[in-house]
């Protein structure tokens, strides 16, 4: 498929509200989101570009790596490495480095899987999204309630409620390689008090050679439902322990079979650990008025070697927040619906990195980095809903965030080993700078508007500045002669603007946007990190769903957009930005011929793309079939079957190119995985 032919389709789809002549007067069933606001809103009611991902969806995917559900969300690329390792894109390119993951809020239940300031690529390994009861992704900055490092988007994953009755489920799951899962469920309500265990473990042998991982993942939620207070509460826990596999590199090595299984990093490993906890106070007051406040913690370790370095240093980070979010919500009159409210986080935070071998170049032995970062992250916020007139419905919000930075490094400062000494090649590779402080401040702004044109049919349009501070890894942990930086935040502006339409049995959003992002933060030929980028995006994203018959349903999810550099500092002017394809489809076609069996056949579809920010060398892009069958056998047994890539095609997760060679992360062949659940 063609740029243009998909381009043609996504706009003959937006006309598809014609075919509302095949349903009644009645609408769909409402969709509700709390990741706007932090409270349960239509989706209706919300200017914003959401996309929800139902625990129907996620129990017929049953994916066994992220990228797989959020395949489902238009304009969202979430790029697979080896095990459970992941890069992120929302109407991005796949964003690298080590503050990149800065430009992305990611969450369980809306609170963040990493404090401000100390994101991780890899975050959303950390989060039990295989049983979860929704997953909501917003797509472009976020609201009030966000603030720093919801630039791009954020996604928050909704962990899955008590049920109303005794219910507990065990499932267990195989594939190829010695890939082995275990899931288990158990849930009631007693009264005002309702608990659910949600549990799994598994196990990857690999598919390439001297690769795998175990993991592990448990959620402990407990609801109350007082006179005054309603209380959610949730214990979450995860291990991960993977042996990891690196690059392979050659041109088209995808396509070789004597490529494809080799691992040239073997002693590649990541250990990660994480812990949460929060409970979630809510209490009604006079005139629709609600106070929310929750109070959490977090805790994270990992160590893994850092295979892609000369020497393969052996990295150890951590953090432990304690943090807060309040809210509260009160309608003035009958038009206007206010909130406010205050977000607290400390966190202290660690990095160690140490070459155990021998010196490489300007790589020295012994320790490069030993640093602690106290991080405090205060923010204001303030919004509300204005129904202007009976067919239009103002969103709106503004928020302040400060955040602080108290470095304290370990070991001795300056651009040399850990003894003084300098490198075999000077200048050293790495450099700590003294000790310091340092502050941020932001704003952040909100305004949409929902405008109602028919029983059906609104139009939507969002004007948006976020933000996100400068990561601790990019103030930090510096390298050859740079010992202070002096960063700023970088920023985005966005305006979007599209129509929704909903019938009985025909659903579709149309959206166009444009994003600039300023003051992007690069490291430049000198391996030095500062400001100076700046990028420009633009294009249409289409969600699309369709019950054809009662039995049959069709579903669309699109974009096509051009990821541009702004300025010539790291590419030229009107270039693509390299790994940011202009295409990406997915589309999903449903057969349910009885009730109790679900048939589906998933089409992805990726765009080629450049390896580089010169645009000289590309990867072709890919197309790919994946087929699921679920069949409930009683209502205590179900059986499930899929079919990862049912073409067995060659392709690559990710293409890169670097140091004069191609290098990719390589997509595995025909894979059938078979799950047996059973209600005990």
């Amino acid at each position: 498929m063609t740029k243009r032919t998909l381009l043609t389709t996504t706009l003959t789809l937006s006309l598809l509200p014609s075919l509302a002549a095949l349903a009644g007067d009645d609408s769909k069933p409402e969709h509700t989101s709390v990741v706007g606001s932090r409270i349960a809103k239509d989706v209706a009611e919300q200017s914003l570009s959401l996309s929800l991902i139902s625990a129907d969806d996620i129990a017929t995917v049953g994916h066994t790596h992220i990228n797989e559900l959020l395949n489902r969300v238009p304009g969202v690329w979430i790029s697979r490495g080896n095990g459970q390792e992941h890069l992120t894109a929302i109407r991005s390119s796949v964003l690298t480095g080590p503050g990149s993951c800065g430009a992305f809020y990611l969450a369980e239940d809306g609170i963040p899987l990493r404090a401000p300031g100390f994101c991780n690529v890899n975050a959303l390994f950390d989060v039990n999204s295989e049983q979860a009861q929704r997953v909501e992704v917003l797509r472009g900055p976020g609201t009030a309630v966000h603030g720093s490092n919801a630039l791009n988007g954020v996604i928050n994953v909704i962990s899955a409620a008590p049920s109303k009755e005794n219910d507990t489920w065990l499932s267990l799951e195989a594939g190829p390689h010695e890939y082995g899962r275990i899931k288990f469920s158990q849930s009631d309500t007693v009264g005002k008090h309702g608990y659910r265990l949600s549990l799994q473990g598994n196990h990857d042998g690999g598919y390439k050679d001297n690769s795998g991982f175990e993991q592990q993942k448990l959620n402990l939620r407990h609801d109350y439902a007082g006179e005054t207070w309603d209380i959610q509460s949730m214990l979450a826990t995860t291990n991960l322990d993977q042996e990891t596999a690196g690059y392979v590199i050659g041109k088209d090595a995808y396509k070789n079979d004597n490529l494809k299984k080799r691992n040239p990093n073997p002693d590649a490993f990541r250990n990660s650990r994480s812990l949460r906890y929060y409970s979630r106070f809510q209490r009604e007051g006079l005139n629709d008025s609600r106070f929310v406040v929750t109070p959490y913690l977090r805790v994270t370790d990992m160590e893994f070697l850092q295979h892609f370095l000369p020497g393969t240093p052996l990295e150890e980070n951590g953090e432990r927040t304690v943090g807060v979010q309040t809210a509260f919500y009160h309608s003035p009159s009958e038009d206007v619906t206010l909130f406010n409210g205050f977000d607290m986080e400390l966190t202290q935070a660690y990095l160690e990195q140490t070459q155990g071998g021998p010196s490489v170049g300007d790589s020295p032995s012994g320790k490069h980095y030993d640093y602690e970062v106290d991080g405090r992250y205060f923010a204001w916020f303030i919004g509300g809903d204005w129904q202007a007139s009976e067919n239009t419905l103002i969103n709106f919000g503004t928020r302040y965030d400060i955040q602080f930075y108290d470095y304290d490094n370990q070991m001795i400062s300056g651009n040399t080993d850990d003894q003084g000494a300098p490198c075999l090649v000077a200048p050293c590779r790495y450099a700590r700078p003294d000790d310091e402080e340092q502050r941020f401040r932001n704003w952040s702004y909100h305004l949409g508007l929902v405008h109602t044109l028919t029983d059906h049919t609104s139009l939507i349009a969002n004007a948006n500045q976020g933000f996100r501070a400068p990561q601790a890894s990019e103030l930090y942990r510096l390298q050859s002669t740079q010992l202070s930086t002096n960063l700023d935040e970088e920023s985005m502006a966005t305006l979007e603007w599209g129509f929704r339409g909903t019938w009985p049995s025909f659903s579709y959003q149309l959206v166009a946007f444009w994003m600039q992002k300023e003051d992007v933060i690069i490291r430049d030929d000198q391996r030095r990190n500062r400001n100076g980028g700046q990028t420009e995006h633009r294009g249409l994203e289409l969600e699309l769903d369709w019950d054809i018959t009662p039995s049959l349903n069709w579903a669309v999810q699109a974009s096509y957009a051009a990821h541009q550099y702004g300025n010539d500092v790291v590419g030229n002017e009107g270039d693509d930005l390299d790994t940011a394809p202009r295409q990406l489809l997915s589309s999903q076609l449903t057969w349910q011929p009885f009730a109790s069996s679900r048939i589906e056949l998933e089409w992805v579809f990726q765009d080629e793309y450049y390896l580089d920010s010169a645009n000289q060398h590309r990867y072709p892009g890919h197309s790919l079939l994946h087929l699921r069958w679920r069949q409930q056998l009683s209502q205590s047994l179900y059986a499930a079957v899929r079919v990862s890539n049912l073409t067995d095609e060659d392709y690559a997760e990710r293409a890169d190119f670097a140091f004069g060679n191609y290098q990719y992360f390589i997509g595995e062949p025909r894979a059938v995985y078979l799950e047996l659940g059973l209600r005990l």
